[in-house]
């Protein structure tokens, strides 16, 4: 079997230090410019050598998304920024377009690349075409059955790496490329500013009737003629392996750090499981599912992985996500006091019924017993976002924990 790789989103210094807490084996992260992740946080130069360093002294490999669609006023900048990250220390470098991945070959020769899923890698001739030019991974299309990936990796060289997307977010156009955003709004999804036009509420009108709308709609609130449901593949872990995929990919780099940690814990434990037996991978798979289920989500699907989706992985009737838990914060220390330290990111109470989630998988309920400011004041909620406070959970708390609880 070959090795697993669990590659994990992180869109911000915060979600690359907790991904790395709750198991990644790999981060992505985008930096300022070039990525297909616009409005996410992303990374300076400075944050991104922390965030490398950080991740490095763990054991972990950090890629740098470059995978935009350069246009001829881009060539220069995207030049000048991989001058710029000689210094940084990456593992990879993740790029589409073939402009942009001969300058990458040209003034970073040592380190690798990766060919992004936005490159449409549909068959082995493209992943030997990729890899005589110096790739050392695709990133397979989306629209890929585990049929035809296990095909490719029996026709590539042993050394040749296949990653594909297990979990997170599909998108309405192939392998991600999309113009309904630069149509309606003038933002270029293939050059990260996508707005999700494939989440919005569509009617049809007939051409000789302008203003008319017809009524299509599955109920009262209208049709999301392209919601997808979301991809999950945490039940399918055995197949993934035997198809002879490298990484597993998980989508989400606008994701927080409730989000990232809950689904890297997950896949952590299912793949680890499976690689002691598959017996205990099916012992735990009721756990997998519970916890998988926590996340801010859309339905599930398993995606092309098994065949064409049809009807069933869509969602007709709203773009509304799934939210069964808030996230509280992050435990950034204990003082001498006993007490937790924290940014608060949701409002709760005290006397408020919260989890604490730990990167070895126990989830600890407790109760907030108190809440203080930074000046030591006592306050009863806390309604503020970002405000520093100090919560007395009565609970084992270590930095990195994550504080959540249900409830929208």
């Amino acid at each position: 079997m070959r090795k697993i790789e669990l590659l994990v989103p992180a869109g911000s210094p915060e979600v690359l230090k907790t991904a790395v807490r709750y198991g990644a084996d790999a981060v992505y992260i985008g930096g300022d410019a070039y990525g297909l992740r616009a409005k996410a946080h992303n990374f300076s130069l400075a944050e991104m050598k922390e965030g490398v360093e950080f991740a490095h002294a763990r054991g972990v490999k950090v890629y740098v998304t470059a995978n935009i669609f350069a246009h001829n006023e881009d060539l220069a900048g995207v030049e000048a920024y991989f001058r710029e990250l000689k210094d940084v220390g990456m593992d990879a470098l993740i790029i589409s377009d073939p402009g942009v991945f001969s300058l990458a070959r040209k003034l970073l020769p040592q380190t690798d690349i990766h060919i992004s899923t936005q490159a449409n890698s549909t068959n082995y001739g493209t992943y030997r075409f990729w890899y005589a030019l110096g790739a050392r991974r695709v990133v397979a299309a989306r629209e890929l059955s585990l049929a035809e990936i296990a095909q490719i990796r029996a026709q590539i060289p042993e050394d040749m790496e296949i990653e594909c997307f297990v979990h997170g977010a599909m998108c309405i156009s192939y392998s991600g490329r999309c113009l309904l955003s630069n149509y309606f709004v003038g933002r270029d999804a293939n050059q990260g500013e996508c707005t999700h036009p494939c989440r919005w509420n569509y009617a049809v009108v007939e051409e000789t009737r302008p203003g008319e709308y017809l009524p299509v709609y599955e109920n009262e609130r209208g049709t999301f003629l392209f919601n997808s449901k979301d991809l999950c593949m945490i039940g399918h872990i055995p197949e993934l392996a035997a198809a002879g995929i490298d990484s597993f990919k998980i989508e989400g780099r606008m994701k927080n750090s409730l989000y990232v940690a809950a689904v890297a814990r997950t896949y952590r434990r299912a793949i680890d499981d499976f690689l002691e037996s598959e017996e205990t991978y099916r012992k735990n798979l009721n756990w997998y599912l519970d916890e998988i289920g926590k996340c801010t989500r859309r339905e599930f699907s398993t995606g092309f992985y098994f065949g064409k989706p049809g009807a069933e992985s869509q969602i007709y009737g709203e773009s509304t996500y799934i939210k069964e838990y808030v996230y509280l914060g992050m435990a950034e220390g204990v003082d001498a006091r006993g007490l937790c330290r924290l940014e608060q990111k949701n409002k709760f109470s005290v006397g408020e019924t919260v989890e604490i989630m730990k990167p070895d998988g126990r989830n600890l309920e407790t109760v907030v017993g108190g809440i203080f400011d930074e000046a030591g004041c006592p306050q009863q909620s806390a309604p503020h976002a970002r405000q520093i406070l100090y919560a007395d959970l009565g609970r084992e708390v270590e930095e990195g924990d994550i504080l959540r609880r249900r409830g929208a």
